[in-house]
């Protein structure tokens, strides 16, 4: 159908142009004397995208976006952050009222199909993952050959890539019921081996799951219990443990993330996707900002040390940061950072001191944070690495633990992520382009030649 007024007539080619100029569905690029009209995608909420797909096509140009921080690398309806207005939500429900009146299932099952489960469908969700938890028996021994001292991230990279050599029956990509069943286990069995890896570490015997407990009491059991005494888990501290993994759960396209969609654009299977965005997670600039936070706490030590700390975070010249504060996609309060302070209060009340001079420090140091014009300018507000490490070290973990229990509570996003770009019909594999400015092509010079000034490249031997 043609263009026309709206007198009916149809338009000529230059009003045409005019119009999708103008239009607010497209935007308008110029190179030179060349010009072109590249179309608006409408998000629904967040800020709409240019569609640059075509870009190098019709003009011969990339776009230069180092971090990608510009550019959104794919279409999804998972998860939405708004920056500025400090909103996370999961399938539109925002992450307050989950942590408080749901839990992690639910939650899990929320991010895969995009709506909360009834009844009948948590109970069988329930059900499916809890007769999952176990892994294979031969993975027992795969443990023995790591160094009792490794750390428990290096062995999770190993132990869930490896279980898609002993899972084959799940890494077929194109078959729907495989990556169900893929889904259910990566869920029901990465506590199992988190749990194992630390007590591995501990030089402890691996304790089974157990059908009887919910998903972060089995967790707690796993890591806890020992088999000379009987161990009942806290209801208040599972309860914070699920409230943890429910705030880790996703957090859209971040590094782990963008990574397990590049590693499974290529068709890569599932458990090999999962074990690359462990790997990313593993930077401490990602999954280890809580084990930074909870060290620069206890660096400051007391509360009387606090004004000298914030003026080395203000100095320019001193190397020390404020961990904890401040956030790539966050220009305001983390939502998350709220729920883990009161998490991290309900902690240390329930097993320690709840006047523990840490979280003393912790609670002072946020309010200078929040009224100093310095923090405020550059909106440096506390993020939730800020509380986690607290209330992670008081329940009873080491800081080697940290990351690994991140990783947990991420899998489901990362799947959740997976299962959505694997069934989106106009999927391609995953190929940045780049600015390149090395050298520009030359000759191989002969070993002999090199350094005399011979001569520059084999075209010039005699």
């Amino acid at each position: 159908m043609s263009k026309s007024d709206k007198d009916g007539k149809p338009k000529n080619p230059e009003a045409i142009r005019k119009d999708e100029a103008t239009s607010p569905e497209t935007a308008r690029l110029t190179i030179g004397e060349n010009t072109y009209d590249l179309p608006i995608r409408k998000a629904t909420m967040g800020p709409d995208v240019i569609d640059i797909q075509n870009l190098y096509r019709r003009s011969g140009y990339f776009t230069f976006d180092p971090g990608y921080t510009s550019t959104a690398s794919c279409e999804s309806q998972i998860t939405f952050i708004d920056g500025e207005k400090g909103i996370l939500l999961y399938r539109g429900y925002p992450i307050e009222q989950l942590a408080e009146y749901g839990d992690y299932l639910e939650t899990c099952y929320l991010l895969l199909y995009g709506d909360l489960p009834t009844q009948a469908e948590r109970q069988r969700f329930d059900n499916e993952i809890t007769r999952h938890t176990m892994v294979h028996e031969q993975m027992r021994t795969f443990f023995q050959g790591f160094r009792r001292d490794a750390h428990p991230m290096a062995i999770m990279v190993a132990v869930v890539g490896a279980l898609s050599a002993f899972y084959h029956d799940s890494t077929d990509i194109n078959d729907p019921q495989q990556r169900e069943v893929a889904t259910r286990r990566m869920i029901a069995k990465i506590p199992t081996l988190a749990a194992m890896a630390y007590k591995y570490s501990l030089g402890q015997p691996f304790v089974y799951p157990r059908n009887d407990l919910d998903y972060a009491s089995n967790f707690l059991h796993m890591c806890f219990s020992v088999p000379a005494e009987e161990y009942k888990v806290n209801p208040v501290l599972a309860r914070a443990m699920d409230r943890i993994f429910i705030l880790h759960a996703d957090h859209e396209q971040n590094a782990s993330t963008s990574t397990v969609r590049l590693a499974g654009s290529s068709g890569a299977n599932p458990f090999a996707c999962i074990a690359a965005g462990i790997a990313s997670l593993w930077g401490p600039a990602h999954g280890g900002a809580n084990e930074a936070a909870l060290n620069m706490l206890e660096e400051i030590g007391t509360p009387e040390n606090i004004p000298k700390y914030i003026a080395r975070a203000k100095d320019k010249n001193d190397p020390f940061r404020l961990m904890g504060f401040g956030h790539r996609v966050y220009k305001n309060y983390d939502p998350r950072a709220r729920i883990m302070q009161r998490t991290a209060q309900e902690v240390l009340a329930e097993v320690g001191d709840p006047n523990d001079p840490l979280l003393e420090v912790a609670r002072q140091l946020e309010q200078v944070a929040l009224n100093d014009e310095y923090f405020i300018e550059r909106k440096l507000y506390p993020n939730i690495d800020f509380y986690s490490g607290i209330t992670l070290r008081a329940l009873g973990f080491p800081t080697s633990m940290f990351t690994v229990l991140f990783a947990l509570a991420r899998t489901v996003g990362w799947i959740a992520h997976w299962r959505e770009m694997i069934a989106d019909p106009k999927r391609k594999i995953g190929r940045p382009r780049q600015l390149y400015t090395g050298p520009v092509m030359r000759d191989y010079v002969p070993m002999s030649r090199r350094g005399t000034g011979l001569g520059e490249g084999i075209h010039n031997q005699d």
